[in-house]
């Protein structure tokens, strides 16, 4: 049996011409969007959602190339590092999804909150639709344009993986399928601090759909290195910020970090609330509670 949110009903919900989510929905109140992070789905959020639910109505998707939600073909054209293709996964596309899922369940308007590549999603929604998104969380990630430009030297090895992912289609598919289990398996363990965190079902699911997924998981990553940052650096030089309250909780990783994180945030957004959480990257999971307080605050700002 596959794991659930406890108390969510689950649908299927149209969102574009070729792509159906999947959406785990629950509670009643003013609408939060939870969108997860690699290598998960929206199960990460099982612990936050709940919670929330308790006065907002609370939308889990996948998503699109992640989970049980559709996973369309990478456009032609989409080309490697630096390459501006990759239209079908761009943010800009999977932001437009989170809009057009909130439309469809009755919601004009809703706070969002993303991890990891869901909160690259997040952050592109809070841009290019500010009328819409009334609130933003971002939970352990720079934006895309950020993470390039701090990335050098050495200290660059932890994202290998991003680099692997930037080339053009082919060769990391294969590579990364030919082991699915051990390349999406190591950072589960790497970015765990509490192993106990990602039980021993829901690491299957992860694994399961991420097994399924590698060339959409592939082109996501894919689209970061090449148009994701063409839409990051309009932003950057029309001087585009977030309008809405934001708040940012990242892992505490001290001085091995190498940069002002903050700073970083706050050249993005002027209303900020920026901390760090004693935990491992999976911080929904490993710190469920200083994450739900913090959506909590930010939702009274």
């Amino acid at each position: 049996m596959h794991p659930t949110i406890p108390g969510f009903t689950y649908r299927r919900v149209p969102v574009a011409d070729d792509v159906t989510l999947n959406v785990a929905v629950g509670g009643s109140g003013s609408p939060v969007m939870l969108l997860h992070g690699f290598p998960q789905t929206h199960l990460m959020w099982r612990h936050v959602a709940v919670e929330l639910a308790a006065h907002h109505t609370v939308i889990c998707p996948d998503l699109r190339g992640y989970g049980a939600s559709d996973k369309p073909a990478e456009d032609a054209g989409a080309g490697g590092t630096g390459g501006a293709g990759g239209v079908t996964y761009a943010k800009r596309t999977m932001a437009a999804d989170a809009v057009a899922l909130a439309r469809a369940l009755g919601h004009d308007r809703f706070a969002l909150a993303g991890h990891d590549r869901g909160a690259l999603v997040a952050i592109r929604a809070a841009l290019d639709h500010p009328e819409v998104i009334t609130h933003l969380a971002s939970l352990d990630v720079l934006p895309t344009l950020d993470t390039w430009d701090v990335m050098h030297g050495t200290g660059a090895a932890v994202g290998f993986h991003l680099y692997l992912m930037a080339q053009p289609p082919g060769l990391p598919e294969r590579m990364i399928g030919a082991s699915a289990d051990a390349f999406f398996g190591h950072f589960l363990d790497i970015w765990t601090r509490d192993p106990q965190a990602i039980p021993a079902d829901i690491r299957a699911a992860y694994l399961a759909a991420s097994r399924a997924s590698v060339p959409s998981i592939v082109a996501d990553y894919r689209a970061s290195a090449g148009i994701d940052v063409v839409h990051d650096q309009a932003d950057r030089d029309a001087g585009n910020r977030l309008r809405m309250p934001v708040t940012v909780l990242q892992q505490d990783w001290g001085t091995a970090l190498g940069f002002d994180a903050a700073a970083r945030w706050r050249a993005w957004a002027p209303d900020l609330r920026h901390s760090t959480v004693s935990c491992g990257h999976f911080m929904a999971e490993e710190a469920p509670e200083d994450v739900v307080r913090a959506v909590r605050d930010l939702l009274t700002r």
